[in-house]
C-alpha cells in the first residue's frame, strides 16, 4: 500500500491509501481509508465508508508519503568526512 496526501481545492488535505501510484491517464484517484493528515476521521465521511473517489480536477497536488519500511536517509550531495 502507498499512502498519499491529496491536497484538494478549498478543503483540508485527505490522507488515503492506494495500491499503485496514479497514472497520467487517470481521471480520478480511488483511495482507501480516508482520514485527516493526523489520522482522525473526517466528519463528512459516512460511517463504514472505506473507499473514496476524487476527480483530478479537484486535486491541486499529491504528496507521496514514506512508508514505515522505507529508509528515510537521503544521500547528501557532498562528502562529510
Amino acid at each position: 500500500m502507498i499512502t498519499l496526501l491529496l491536497h484538494i481545492a478549498n478543503q483540508e488535505p485527505v490522507k488515503v491509501e492506494v495500491d499503485e501510484l496514479p497514472k497520467p491517464t487517470d481521471v480520478v484517484i480511488i483511495g482507501k481509508n480516508p482520514r485527516e493528515r493526523n489520522d482522525k476521521e473526517f466528519p463528512w465521511v459516512e460511517d463504514g465508508v472505506t473507499t473514496v473517489i476524487f476527480p483530478w480536477w479537484r486535486i491541486n497536488y499529491v504528496q507521496v508519503l514514506p512508508s514505515q519500511d522505507e529508509d528515510l536517509e537521503f544521500p547528501l550531495p557532498f562528502r562529510t568526512d
